[in-house]
């Protein structure tokens, strides 16, 4: 069945719908950064990405659960996800089924937009 890839309900990122189309995936709208954290480890979804920015405060515990139960995290290009630093501010966000880590990391470098910084 096509991935589904949660996005925000008021607010759905450009990048999240490229990314489902390319994966031919279906957006699931949800509110909460947690709760579509937590939908991906109950199964309810297979990837949450979020390129809007959140602070860290935001992202924190949930991809501290969403590690625990051996999902992927990471940023939207695959690097490590960095807390503590200077600023708290976190330019966006990928978790999913591990299995699905290297196609939807492939299709959002594929999109060729500028770096999120």
């Amino acid at each position: 069945s096509p991935p589904r890839l949660l996005v925000s309900r008021t607010r759905p990122a450009r990048e999240a719908a490229a990314v489902a189309q390319v994966l031919g995936g279906t957006l699931v709208p949800m509110g909460s950064a947690g709760a579509k954290a937590m939908a991906v480890v109950r199964g309810e979804a297979e990837i949450y990405l979020h390129t809007g920015g959140q602070y860290e405060w935001d992202s924190c515990a949930p991809v501290a659960v969403a590690k625990a139960h051996g999902l992927h995290v990471s940023r939207a290009d695959g690097t490590p996800l960095r807390y503590n630093g200077p600023d708290p501010y976190l330019p966006d966000l990928l978790i999913c089924r591990q299995e699905l880590a290297r196609p939807v990391l492939a299709a959002f470098a594929s999109l060729e937009l500028p770096p999120i910084q």
